[in-house]
């Protein structure tokens, strides 16, 4: 999701525009990692910019406090993650279950890539109050939305039946959003890719008993 950057100094540094969006990864790095080990309430503006090898003031070139650095991180986690599953799925060709394979397997393949990330994704985003809980709420309801319509384009050509209910897709993902919360929380199972399976029952399930 996020990767550490550095840019030249002096007289062959890039234009300001480049430095911002760099020092704001770098920020968006370090901020995951103090995050993921200290949690939201005990993560502050100036262990961030001291894990990103920053001053202060830089920090707060970016964002107001951390709870907006934690919302803007997550908005950048989420579309990441969301991209990942788009292109994936693009990739797996025309056969449904493959596609939604294809997705689930992005998915999890992300969150084992990036596991600090990840705890801001699913876990510390709640400590954000109202906001981050909106935040949660409106990308569970990407993740769902895009779910329903892959089955609802699949239901159309056929090759698999639609959900009995609107509300199958946000089932699916509030189970997975749960199972791999308690994952990065417990570390069960071990590795988060190891519930591909269980999570392709999920979906499967709710559109053939029979898979």
């Amino acid at each position: 999701m996020v990767d550490r950057a550095t840019v030249p100094r002096g007289r062959h540094a890039p234009p300001l525009e480049v430095r911002q969006s760099v020092q704001r990864r770098r920020l968006f790095e370090a901020a995951a990692a103090v995050f993921a080990r200290a949690g939201y309430a005990d993560a502050s503006a100036e262990g961030i910019a001291r894990e990103a090898g920053m001053s202060k003031a830089t920090f707060y070139e970016h964002f107001a406090n951390k709870e907006e650095c934690i919302l803007a991180l997550f908005d950048e986690a989420a579309r990441e993650v969301l991209q990942a599953m788009a292109a994936a799925t693009s990739a797996a060709g025309d056969d449904p279950r493959e596609r939604m394979r294809a997705g689930a397997r992005a998915f999890l393949d992300m969150l084992a890539s990036h596991p600090n990330e990840s705890q801001t994704l699913l876990v510390e985003i709640i400590g954000a109050g109202e906001r981050g809980a909106e935040r949660r709420d409106n990308v569970f309801a990407a993740f769902a939305e895009a779910i329903d319509a892959e089955n609802a384009a699949a239901a159309r050509r056929g090759t698999m039946p639609r959900f009995a209910s609107p509300d199958d897709a946000y089932a699916i993902v509030g189970a997975v959003g749960e199972l791999a919360s308690r994952q990065l929380r417990r570390g069960k199972p071990g590795d988060v890719r190891n519930l591909e399976p269980l999570i392709q029952r999920l979906i499967f399930g709710l559109v053939s008993p029979e898979a």
